[in-house]
């Protein structure tokens, strides 16, 4: 691996400026790697990240891509990481022309990552130094503690998807001090309106006490208030601090988090370094869970400026026809299946043309005749500006949801597969489904990463408890036993799950007992279980 020529960084930076004047924003500072194939093979099992902590799952997963590769040769193009500065990587064999295209494609993830929202806790630090903190730090454990130290990542990975993305997320558009409620907050938010202290009147003339001494003494108003109201309700302040110690316990969906903060095994002077290991799982996780929610919308992007830029690029001429081999084994619509490539790519096209002709409004909406639709065009100008704002603000659910609609599944003959088993020749046949846009929004929803919501209290007895907030979508059972005993030696005690499972029922039958139906289905419930792992030992009872 080695930094690229000094001719493919002039063009490189040729492009950067082409797409500044496109509208793309990001900062100057990117390092270009040249790798060969089985430098990809090595990388990929670390996200192509080459500083991040060893594994010994990583090695199984470069002799599993190098068996891969021997059957199936592959030549991948680039992939870039959204560190500071970004880092990508291109193959040794890639033509001058080749490059170009290449070049818009990653400028256009450079750009992603650097002006997407959800990315928003990843702008102001560089991952790749920090890695390779936390890579030294994981060698340095295992010379002391050996073995435990793959222990604790193994159990800590199992539960790697349930870190709080949304909470840190939502922190990072904070500013300091807004992270929990004050104790005024908690007078008129919480304790004035439990247990009908007062009636609305009373509220209201309280709120403007407050004001008019905020009002007569502006410097210190509020302390005179907050001094009054701790002399009449005696109880507040101890009622405020229990409510900030629950707050800890309720409702908390960041597993990770929450055993690192309260768990007493790990907070035994022995186990101490197990604590840092899951901060460094746990930071990982979230410096990926961004990317893993904007697949679509990032590589649709990405194809969308390689596309828009490189067919305005005079370097194409004399290379048309090899650019279109490249670029539809990129972006071509498979007719089984989904491109994360090509669905964002031609989404972003769809998106810009209407915006362009003001079929975003509801005069648009509104119109109903086909033909009047179809030659619908306000000629706006507004859809470069579209885009750049869903760019900005949307993630893969929220764009599949907001904007797949039924004259975007017309226009590219989208349609749902089904699968069924022909009996007479014992072979899968697949056939046209549907071709409604509410069933194609829901097969690629259906294919999004959705980790499940588990809120984490703890009982009584001190046992950990985890409910699973059940969405339609029951937890693998293969799975549950390892899990809950990884977490039962994180917490050091009994650990409770409750889920709902499955439970077929057979089809309805008459009297004779033969099925009412030619082909009966069989119907699902679902019943609320406990699992309980106790002393490596795991349970399961109907929960009541």
């Amino acid at each position: 691996m080695e930094l690229i020529s000094q001719h493919a960084k002039r063009i490189m930076e040729g492009c950067k400026e082409r797409a500044r004047q496109a509208g793309l924003r990001f900062e100057d500072e990117t390092l270009e790697y040249v790798v060969t194939n089985r430098d990809m093979l090595e990388l990929g099992p670390k996200v192509m990240i080459p500083t991040l902590y060893d594994y010994w799952v990583q090695e199984v997963e470069v002799l599993r891509e190098q068996g891969r590769y021997e059957l199936y040769p592959s030549n991948p193009y680039e992939t870039v990481i959204n560190t500071r500065p970004p880092i990508s990587y291109y193959n040794d064999n890639n033509p001058d022309w080749l490059n170009v295209m290449i070049f818009y494609h990653v400028i256009g993830h450079i750009d992603f990552f650097q002006n997407n929202l959800f990315f928003r806790h990843t702008w102001d630090y560089d991952f790749a130094a920090r890695a390779l903190a936390d890579k030294r730090l994981i060698a340095k454990l295992r010379s002391e503690k050996g073995r435990w130290v793959d222990y604790v990542i193994e159990f800590a990975r199992t539960i790697d998807n349930l870190v709080g993305y949304f909470d840190l997320l939502a922190e990072s558009g904070q500013q300091a001090g807004q992270q929990k409620p004050s104790l005024l907050d908690f007078y008129f938010d919480v304790f004035l309106q439990s247990g009908n202290r007062v009636t609305v009147s009373s509220f209201a003339r309280e709120i403007e006490r407050y004001n008019r001494l905020v009002r007569e003494h502006p410097e210190d108003g509020e302390l005179r208030f907050l001094k009054s109201i701790t002399e009449k309700h005696t109880e507040l302040e101890s009622l405020y601090n229990r409510s900030l110690k629950e707050s800890k316990h309720i409702g908390r969906t960041d597993l990770l988090q929450f055993l690192m903060e309260y768990s007493p095994f790990l907070h035994h002077e022995k186990n101490r370094w197990m604590l840092m290991v899951l901060e460094v799982i746990r930071s990982t996780s979230l410096y990926f869970q961004p990317q893993i929610r904007t697949k679509i919308l990032n590589e649709g992007w990405a194809s969308y400026w390689h596309d828009t830029l490189f067919l305005e690029d005079d370097r194409i001429r004399g290379h048309e026809v090899d650019y279109a081999i490249v670029n539809a084994k990129v972006t071509s619509m498979p007719r089984v299946g989904l491109n994360p490539y090509a669905l964002g790519m031609r989404l972003f096209h769809y998106l810009e043309e209407q915006a362009d002709k003001g079929r975003t409004g509801l005069e648009y909406f509104q119109t109903r005749d086909r033909e009047a639709r179809r030659v619908f065009d306000r000629s706006t100008g507004q859809g470069r500006d579209t885009i750049f704002h869903i760019r900005e603000n949307y993630c893969d659910s929220m764009f599949i949801n907001s904007f797949i609609d039924q004259d975007f599944v017309d226009l590219h003959r989208l349609f749902v597969v089904g699968k069924r088993l022909n009996k007479e020749r014992m072979t899968w046949q697949y056939y046209v489904k549907s071709r409604k846009a509410a069933d194609y929004k829901a097969m690629v929803a259906d294919g999004l990463y959705h980790p499940p919501r588990v809120e984490v209290t703890v009982a009584e007895n001190n046992a950990l408890v985890l409910n699973h907030v059940f969405e339609g979508k029951p937890l693998l059972r293969d799975f549950i036993q390892g899990v809950l005993l990884g977490v039962e030696f994180l917490w050091g005690g009994e650990v409770h799950l409750y889920t709902n499972v499955p439970i077929p029922m057979k089809a309805s039958r008459d009297s004779s007992g033969q099925p009412k139906e030619e082909t009966p289905k069989r119907t699902i419930s679902w019943k609320r279980f406990r699992y309980t792992m106790k002393e490596r030992t795991l349970s399961r009872t109907i929960a009541e």
